[in-house]
């Protein structure tokens, strides 16, 4: 990595309808409950929905219903613990509701909007965000560089939406000043970053960091690209 790069590296560890829970066919990582505490019963049922309609709705891939618990759930779920208290959160990209619909979730004290610019998909999220009952979620179909009027948010989250180059100028505009960006990453989150020096100067990023959560928890740890927002210079 450049030595001009602002990465530093951290670990931490850490009822739906039977017929749909049937069709995820994978036990629950040990830790769930933990997690979710008492909104576990919310987690099982978006899974199983998930699982149920993901994959007809083109949200989830024909291998993903069989590993939604530890390849994605507890992948976005980790990051809960990161969210300010009572924060207005922005999850671009929302897609199949990964990771704003997870951490909504887990951390209703938050209020999360969803931004999404596919119809199909917002129809979905709508429609899930109904039958789970959130009422801390607010889903806007929209490009992020057309949901600014929504904002400003106190944090933004993005996964496997785009590198940092591309993905930096979207979605710091809708930050506050001092917001945060939380952006779920690859593992090769420290090239984009190597990459990203300048794209990140301009809009005022700074003290960037990624955590690894989950060790020995999950077969895949999280990358999470933690940094501050000041603005564009």
């Amino acid at each position: 990595m450049a030595k001009n790069s602002t990465y530093v590296s951290r670990e931490t560890s850490i009822e739906g309808d039977p017929d749909a829970l049937g069709l995820v066919a994978e036990a629950e990582p040990a830790g769930t409950a933990l997690v979710f505490g008492a909104r576990l019963a919310l987690a099982r049922q978006f899974t199983a929905d998930l699982g149920h309609y993901g994959q007809q709705l083109g949200l989830i891939g024909p291998l993903e219903a069989g590993r939604l618990w530890s390849r994605h759930i507890i992948n976005c779920a980790l990051v809960a613990p990161y969210l300010q208290t009572d924060a207005r959160l922005a999850d671009v990209g929302s897609g199949a509701g990964l990771p704003g619909l997870v951490l909504a979730i887990a951390r209703p004290d938050v209020a999360v909007t969803l931004i999404e610019p596919m119809g199909r998909r917002t129809d979905w999220l709508r429609d899930e965000t109904a039958r789970l009952g959130l009422a801390n979620v607010t889903v806007l179909r929209a490009r992020a560089e057309e949901a600014v009027s929504a904002g400003p948010f106190d944090q933004v989250t993005a996964r496997a939406v785009s590198a940092l180059t591309k993905l930096v100028p979207i979605v710091a505009p809708l930050l506050r000043p001092a917001g945060q960006l939380l952006l779920l990453k690859g593992a090769r989150v420290a090239d984009e970053i190597d990459a990203a020096v300048a794209v990140m100067r301009r809009y005022g990023v700074r003290d960037a960091e990624v955590f690894e959560l989950g060790h020995g928890a999950v077969p895949e740890v999280t990358r999470l690209f933690r940094a501050t927002v000041d603005g564009a210079s």
